[in-house]
């Protein structure tokens, strides 16, 4: 399914000049992974659906962001194709694995994209910089840990008024289920949003955490 049928069929509307950056990232990801193994999903349409369009599943947050933070991206989603739809979004993103960021700034510097800083490390080394503590209106994470931990992980980095949004498959319904009374009484407005993705009708959750 063309990258335009399956944002059509999230309610996704981007500017048309976007899409031939999103299909080159889509092509590098897959020119790179034959070699250096960067992701599982090797097949060119599920790349499209379950990197590309998954991450722009975001979109209507990282439109309202000025600062996002993407912990454990792995190659780069949903930071990258966030980052290219949204060019005027101030991206950190952060992961253990070098050659998954190695990815990053290559893609960074084909595409010309600017304030897009990939790190290579874990996130708790960033906690005690003042440059990212309590520096980020939007904190991101896709299937990296249970909700818990990521609470943990994230909060530092939040601005007062910020939101973490979690991407969890099904199993975000219960772990939020899990963790509800700690967030009511910690003050954290929660808000779940459920959708299922155009191909594959694969099951996605979106755990958004304000405070």
């Amino acid at each position: 399914m063309p990258l335009p049928e399956l944002l059509n069929g999230l309610d996704l509307v981007v500017n048309p000049e976007t899409l031939p950056l999103l299909e080159r990232l889509a092509d590098e990801l897959l020119r790179w992974n034959s070699s250096r193994n960067l992701t599982a999903i090797t097949d060119r349409d599920e790349v499209l659906e379950k990197h590309l369009a998954d991450s722009l599943t975001l979109l209507p947050f990282a439109r309202q962001a000025r600062r996002l933070l993407d912990i454990g991206s792995g190659p780069g989603f949903p930071a990258l194709p966030l980052k290219i739809v949204c060019p005027e979004l101030a991206v950190v993103s952060v992961d253990a694995v070098g050659k998954k960021v190695d990815f990053q700034r290559h893609i960074v510097r084909a595409l010309g994209l600017k304030n897009f800083t990939a790190l290579h490390g874990r996130i708790e080394q960033l906690q005690d910089q003042a440059e990212y503590r309590s520096g980020f209106d939007l904190v991101t994470a896709r299937a990296l840990c249970g909700l818990a931990d990521l609470l943990v992980l994230a909060e530092p980095f939040l601005q007062s008024g910020g939101r973490l949004v979690a991407m969890k498959g099904p199993e975000g319904h219960r772990e939020l289920a899990a963790l509800q009374e700690r967030l009511q009484r910690d003050g954290w407005a929660v808000f779940l949003h459920s959708l299922k993705l155009p191909l594959s009708g694969a099951e996605r959750c979106l755990v958004e955490l304000c405070r």
